[in-house]
């Protein structure tokens, strides 16, 4: 198939993307190995509220993709979902990705959104064999943790986001980090110190155990260790909110400057390689801010400056969207 632009990523900023790019009048082509519109958003943090969204004081996950994907779907773009972006060829005319299903989409330019890319878990080692069996990594609905008993291990914004929206529904909610110090927003942290939370630091969890202490059964408490000492509280639910391990995937192979895990893009979401563009939060330059609100903007940037590597005779600046109606 061919098109004017290829969105590799349909989270918050690609869907952006799609949505900018219909308004200046490109067909889009919308790539994304997950198998339905709204990114890692969609797939980790659907009930999670949104506090640094422009316009909403607090918006759940699952509402802000909804819109964004309302938006996206006006440009009448391509959906090529559940499909794994592997190959790129770049020549003076345009670009040639090939998908993992033998699937080819020719543009003239192409636009990655792929947020932190490939991603998996960091493990909680005592959790070996647990997992799906009262252990997750993230938490998509609230439903299963009404009356249990949850216990939290981590130290960043999921770890304090989760407690304090289970807080009211759950049970007991345990938050268990081995620093005294934590990552999360302080406003979050704040509030759930003041909350009904238990706060166990310098500690780790260090065994699951069922009702009958062995690891055949569901699970019913967790060993707690602090400075050698073990303490046990019951649970029925653990959140391994530990973060996640990130690459680039085939990305990697595809010639593009990199920092670590990141693409380096110019003022003008060009990446290293002619004709293809990157915007939110995969990219970066000096002085990078990864929210959805940054990755709104570069979107726009990189449509707009792609609409000029189309048309040479077209202006970055197309005008308002207000004007002219």
């Amino acid at each position: 198939m061919e098109c004017d632009l290829t969105v590799v990523g349909a989270g918050p900023s690609g869907l952006y993307a799609t949505y900018y790019a219909g308004f200046r009048g490109m067909r889009v082509a919308l790539v994304d190995s997950l198998p339905e519109l709204g990114g890692q958003v969609t797939a980790m943090y659907p009930e999670k509220a949104i506090l640094d969204v422009a316009g909403f004081p607090s918006v759940k996950g699952r509402e802000l993709v909804d819109g964004l994907v309302a938006q996206a779907l006006t440009a009448e773009p391509v959906q090529l979902l559940g499909r794994t972006a592997s190959d790129l060829e770049v020549d003076d005319d345009g670009v040639s990705l090939s998908l993992d299903d033998g699937t080819v989409v020719r543009s003239k330019t192409m636009l990655i959104t792929a947020g932190i890319g490939k991603f998996s878990p960091r493990p909680l080692p005592a959790a070996d064999g647990w997992v799906g069996r009262g252990v997750e990594f993230f938490v998509p609905s609230f439903a299963p943790y009404v009356d249990r008993d949850v216990v939290i291990v981590g130290g960043g914004d999921s770890a304090f986001d989760w407690a304090l929206h289970l807080e009211p529904i759950a049970r007991s909610v345990t938050l268990v980090h081995r620093r005294d110090a934590f990552r999360a927003h302080e406003r979050t942290v704040k509030e759930v110190q003041g909350s009904s939370v238990e706060i166990i630091t310098q500690a780790q969890v260090t065994a699951l155990r069922d009702a009958d202490g062995g690891a055949e059964g569901p699970l019913a408490s967790v060993e707690i260790t602090v400075d050698g000492v073990a303490r046990t509280r019951p649970a029925q639910a653990v959140v391994a909110a530990l973060g996640f391990i990130a690459d680039l995937g085939p990305l990697q192979k595809w010639g593009l400057e990199t920092d670590r895990r990141h693409i380096v893009v110019d003022t003008t979401m060009r990446t290293s390689l002619p004709r293809v563009f990157a915007a939110g939060d995969i990219t970066e330059y000096p002085g990078k801010v990864r929210l959805i609100a940054v990755g709104f903007g570069e979107a726009a940037t990189a449509v707009n400056n792609a609409a000029v590597v189309i048309d040479p005779s077209a202006h970055v600046f197309p005008g308002h969207s207000s004007e002219g109606s």
